[in-house]
């Protein structure tokens, strides 16, 4: 892993009214990271999705994608993200070779790179088989692949994916995490997930939320001096999180 970064957001906050969703957040993201942001629902993770991706303001704080603002040239630090959330946004009336040759041209590829682009993630993402199928015909693990598809095909260096296995069964489980590792081969990602079996699988590092705010920032295996092995690995995050609090954890 590099120490490149290509995320750096700096005490943020949101407000809805006066809930304070998220509370003095600051996240890094090093080129060739997979970086899982963990918690429980409700926790701001979603929020904290939304203001990395420009999607919502923060009400304070900084964010700077590739060392470029986020906030001030936005249009430019959003060519290096690709973003899935946790609805992946699908035309489910087109074919998935068109709906991914309209994303091509809404990422301004030229014309005669996009066929290019789409047969390159189509392999990538195990959607060749697929190509020629209503969108809405698919399994619900293929739909996550096609939204997968659309987040990395003008290959940013950035990938955010907000919970891309909700709602999957096993198999399709094992397979999109499977795709999250060879996608981190050449991207740098950001996996929101409340659960830490997912990040276990697939992560380098952890950063953990729980109410708004940041309670843990560190590698999987010092995350596990936290964590009771007696319990199931799905089963133990709250437990994780009463570790962290009784044992004060330290943020990064």
């Amino acid at each position: 892993m590099s120490q490149t970064l290509l995320i750096q957001a700096h005490h943020l906050h949101r407000y809805y009214g006066k809930h304070h969703a998220v509370d003095d957040v600051s996240i890094n993201l090093f080129k060739g990271e997979v970086l899982g942001l963990l918690g429980p629902n409700g926790a701001g993770k979603s929020t904290t999705m939304k203001m990395l991706t420009g999607n919502i303001a923060p009400s304070s704080g900084s964010i700077s994608i590739a060392n470029i603002n986020l906030l001030e040239n936005a249009v430019a630090a959003k060519q290096q993200l690709g973003y899935l959330p946790e609805t992946p946004p699908l035309y489910k009336d087109m074919r998935v070779n068109e709906f991914l040759s309209y994303c091509a041209r809404l990422h301004d590829i030229p014309k005669a790179k996009v066929k290019h682009a789409v047969d390159k993630v189509l392999q990538q993402c195990g959607l060749e088989a697929m190509q020629q199928r209503l969108i809405a015909n698919l399994s619900k693990g293929y739909q996550q692949r096609v939204g997968i598809a659309q987040a990395i095909i003008h290959e940013p260096e950035v990938i955010i994916l907000d919970e891309p296995t909700v709602g999957l069964d096993p198999l399709q489980i094992q397979e999109i995490r499977k795709l999250i590792s060879q996608l981190a081969q050449a991207h740098s990602v950001i996996l929101s997930t409340h659960i830490l079996q997912e990040v276990e699988a697939v992560c380098d590092r952890v950063h953990i939320m729980s109410a708004g705010k940041t309670v843990f920032v560190d590698t999987m295996e010092k995350l596990k001096n936290y964590r009771d092995d007696s319990l199931p690995v799905d089963a133990s995050l709250e437990h994780i999180f009463t570790s962290l609090v009784n044992q004060g954890a330290s943020h990064e």
